[in-house]
C-alpha cells in the first residue's frame, strides 16, 4: 500500500479514447455506462470489471491502456498489480490451513514459527496477526530494496522486530508485513510459498492471480501509473518516533516495500510481497470470491463467517482512522461499503482495486485498475459498485 499522502495522479482525462470490450447483461447497462465514463470523465488509464452472480459471468469488461503513452490496449488477460487485495487471499491461504486442522486460530505464531516468539511475541497468535493485532507493522532493522527480494531475509528480519505494542492489546493496519508474517506462517504449516499455494486454489478455478508473477507471464503486466512527488529519501527518520516513525517505517522500509520506484520492475513482478504486489484480473479476483461463496468449497461455512466479521474495531494510527477488521478480510462498513447489504465482505487496494462477495445476493464482485488515486474508496469503483447494486 502506498501512503495516501504520496498518492498524486498523474493523468486526470483521457488524452485517447479508450476502446471497451467485453460482455455485460443487459440488465447491468448501467455498470459499462458508468465503466465508460471512468475513462470519459474520472481519469481512468487501464481497467477490467467482472461481477459473477451465483457463479455465472453478468459483466466482464475491459478497456484502455496499459501503459501511460496509450500505445498498447488492455486486453482480457492483462494483469495489473491489485495490492492490498491480495491480503484477502493471503489471509485465505492460512484459513485453510486452519480449517485443515493444522493450525488453530488461537495457537501462538512461534508453535510453527519459533523465531517470531522473541522481543516478547510469543503470545502473539494467528487470529492476531490476521486482523492486525499481532505488534509488527514495521521492521525496525534498515533494510533495502535488494532484501526485499529475499524472502528469508525479509521473514528473518520481521521475526526479529520487538514488537511495537504488546499483541493482542491494540492493532494497527500492517500495510506491507502482513504478507510476509501471514506468508512465512503459511509456508512453515504447509511447506509451501504463498505464490505456489495461491496457483493450487486458483487454477482449478480458472482464476488468473499470481504472487510473484513467472518470467513468461510477465509480458501480460500492466505499467502502474503514479507520481508519487516524495519519497523515502524526504523522510527525516531522525525526528520521528512512536507511531509516526512506525507508520513511515511501515511504508518505506525498505524502501521500496510499498512498490514506490520499483513497480513496473521485472524484479518487483517476480517477487512474493503477498500484502502487496499480487497481480491478477478482475475476472480472476471474482472467481475466487465466487467460490469462496459455494458452500465449503473453498472454506467450511463457520470458519467463512468469523472470518468475515468484526474481530478488532477502533482507531488505526496507520490509516489515521477507526477501522474495522476481520480475519484477512474486511467486513464492510459505513466507510469501506462492499454493497448495501450486510454480510458482504473483502478487500480494497491502493488505487481503488477491490475484491469482494455479497452473500445475500451471491454476488462476487473484482475491479483493477493501473491509474492510482488516492486511498482504497474513488468515484471509479464507487460508481461501478453502486451501478450494479442499484440494477439487482
Amino acid at each position: 500500500m502506498i501512503p495516501p499522502a504520496f498518492d498524486r495522479p498523474r493523468c486526470e482525462t483521457s488524452a485517447v479514447s479508450a476502446e471497451l470490450s467485453g460482455t455485460c447483461d443487459p440488465r447491468f447497462d448501467s455498470v459499462r455506462q458508468e465503466f465508460a465514463r471512468n475513462f470519459a470523465e474520472r481519469g481512468e488509464v487501464g481497467a477490467g470489471v467482472c461481477v459473477m452472480i451465483d457463479g455465472r459471468v453478468v459483466v466482464d469488461l475491459v478497456g484502455g491502456w496499459v501503459d501511460e503513452s496509450r500505445r498498447r490496449p488492455w486486453r482480457p488477460d492483462t494483469l495489473v498489480d491489485f495490492y492490498s487485495v491480495g491480503k484477502a487471499l493471503v489471509g485465505l491461504l492460512a484459513l485453510q490451513l486452519v480449517d485443515a486442522g493444522l493450525i488453530g486460530l488461537d495457537d501462538p505464531i512461534d508453535s510453527v514459527w519459533p523465531e517470531f516468539g522473541v522481543g516478547g511475541k510469543d503470545k502473539a497468535t494467528l487470529r492476531h496477526a490476521l486482523c492486525h493485532r499481532a505488534g509488527v507493522p514495521a521492521i525496525r532493522e534498515p533494510l533495502t530494496n535488494d532484501d526485499l527480494w529475499d524472502w528469508n531475509r525479509m521473514a528473518g528480519a520481521l521475526a526479529a522486530t520487538d514488537p511495537w505494542w504488546e499483541p493482542g492489546t491494540r492493532h494497527a493496519y500492517h500495510t506491507n508485513t502482513f504478507g510476509h508474517l501471514i506468508g512465512e506462517i503459511v509456508r512453515r504449516v504447509s511447506g509451501e510459498t504463498c505464490g505456489d499455494r495461491l496457483r493450487a486454489v486458483a487454477g482449478p478455478l480458472g482464476a488468473d492471480v499470481w504472487f510473484g508473477v513467472p518470467p513468461a507471464e510477465q509480458s501480460r503486466c500492466a505499467d502502474v501509473i503514479w507520481a508519487g512527488s516524495r519519497g523515502v529519501e524526504d523522510v527525516d527518520f531522525n525526528a520521528l518516533s512512536g507511531d509516526e516513525l512506525m507508520t513511515m517505517l511501515s511504508y518505506f522500509n525498505p524502501a521500496g516495500y510499498s512498490s514506490v520506484g520499483v513497480v513496473n520492475t521485472t524484479a518487483w513482478r517476480g517477487a512474493e510481497v503477498p500484502s502487496t504486489n499480487g497481480h491478477g484480473t478482475a475476472g480472476g479476483i471474482a472467481r475466487l470470491y465466487a467460490a469462496l461463496l459455494e458452500p465449503n468449497r473453498l472454506l467450511s461455512r463457520d470458519l467463512l463467517a468469523e472470518a468475515a466479521s468484526p474481530q478488532s474495531q477502533g482507531y488505526c494510527p496507520v490509516l489515521g482512522e477507526d477501522v474495522t477488521f476481520g480475519l484477512g478480510f474486511y467486513p464492510t462498513t459505513p466507510r469501506r461499503r462492499f454493497g448495501p447489504n450486510p454480510s458482504s465482505f473483502g478487500h480494497f487496494g491502493t488505487g481503488g482495486a477491490v475484491g469482494f462477495a455479497d452473500p445475500d445476493s451471491g454476488v462476487a464482485f473484482g475491479y483493477v485498475m493501473n491509474h492510482v488515486i488516492p486511498r482504497w474508496q474513488s468515484t471509479r469503483n464507487r460508481a461501478l459498485i453502486d451501478a450494479f447494486f442499484a440494477s439487482l
